[in-house]
């Protein structure tokens, strides 16, 4: 009864956060008008008004709800693989991969790679760059697991990675324009507003797929809670389950850095959040608040991000650790205890 009440609970906020993204923003706009666009009668008097909703508060907010629930599903997919409460695509130096090859591709190659007759570029290529390094730095961490047996040295070797990562990010800023240097710079900075109407499918598809595979990933990692002996016991195949959960979380992850670039704390956070509210680790109830919560936060750091004002929109990592941060002191504060 009670995980049914969370459950509805986190729904109704979600889509009350959702249509609160949709009537508020930087610029101001009667709440009738807004009605009236979204249920298709247009403001014939206000053109301007109707672009913002539907090609940009509309969006903005799907992109914000699908984004935070990407990520904290993979944080919480990571934290369950590697048994570490702290595990999170931003700690463990995945969302510093993507962030590499998106660097790559922008600021080496010029964001269009021709191979024989093959010719990639924008999006396609970025998503491609984005998810191969996501890829890259989530098959390190798992060999990693396998010659190390703590956690917490797991932990710092992910950190060292990550590290790595953010060197060669360095380097190549070093080596870039001033433009390109400046375009990386806003793009790491997090923002929900840089997907656009004809690129959003794109992005909900591959959250979308993620997220389906990581429903299906629930009965494993419900039974690799109790150590990998007893997972091979009830018939998991332990190197199929982390070959699928290195897949399913370097897709999240690749697709949310790729669009919205490196959002932080979102997945570290939100998992420790959903079991605080469910008391259970249970992820058939854990993973849906886990996926709720995160897409909840999302929109609240998108309201935050956009408020009416002068000021213009504040990029989502400046929100994102006010509201982190205390989660994670609260995480290792009861870990010591």
């Amino acid at each position: 009864m009670k995980n049914t009440i969370t459950i509805t609970g986190l729904l109704l906020a979600m889509l009350l956060l959702f249509l609160a993204s949709l009537y508020n923003g930087s610029v101001s706009i009667p709440m009738s008008a807004i009605t009236d666009i979204l249920l298709g009668r247009g403001s014939a008097n206000h053109p301007s008004w109707q672009y913002i909703v539907l090609e940009n508060r509309l969006p903005q907010a799907i992109t914000a709800m699908f984004c935070g629930a990407s990520l904290a599903v993979s944080g919480l997919l990571l934290q369950t693989t590697f048994r570490n409460p702290l595990a999170g695509p931003s700690v463990l130096g995945i969302d510093c991969g993507a962030h590499l090859g998106v660097s790559i591709i922008v600021l080496l190659v010029g964001g269009t790679l021709t191979t024989g007759q093959l010719t990639l570029g924008g999006f396609t290529l970025v998503m491609l760059a984005a998810m191969l390094g996501a890829l890259a730095v989530m098959g390190i961490l798992l060999v990693l697991s396998r010659l190390l047996q703590n956690n917490v040295m797991l932990l710092i070797a992910g950190m060292m990675v990550g590290y790595l990562a953010s060197s060669a990010i360095s380097l190549l800023n070093f080596k870039a324009t001033a433009e390109g240097v400046h375009a990386m710079t806003l793009w790491g900075m997090g923002s929900f507003s840089a997907v656009s109407l004809d690129r959003l499918p794109w992005f909900v598809g591959m959250s979308f797929v993620g997220i389906i595979l990581s429903i299906i990933l629930v009965k494993p990692l419900n039974a690799l809670l109790l150590g990998d002996n007893y997972a091979r016991n009830l018939g998991i195949h332990i190197r199929q389950v982390h070959t699928l959960l290195l897949f399913t979380t370097g897709l999240l992850t690749a697709a949310s850095t790729a669009f919205c670039g490196p959002i932080a704390f979102i997945g570290l956070a939100v998992p420790h959040i959903a079991r605080l509210l469910l008391g259970s680790a249970n992820h058939r109830t854990l993973l849906p608040v886990t996926l709720l919560t995160g897409a909840s936060l999302a929109l609240i750091c998108n309201l935050v991000s956009s408020l009416p004002g002068e000021s213009g929109v504040i990029p989502i990592n400046v929100i994102t650790p006010v509201i982190g941060s205390p989660v994670v002191l609260w995480v290792v504060l009861r870990m010591e205890k």
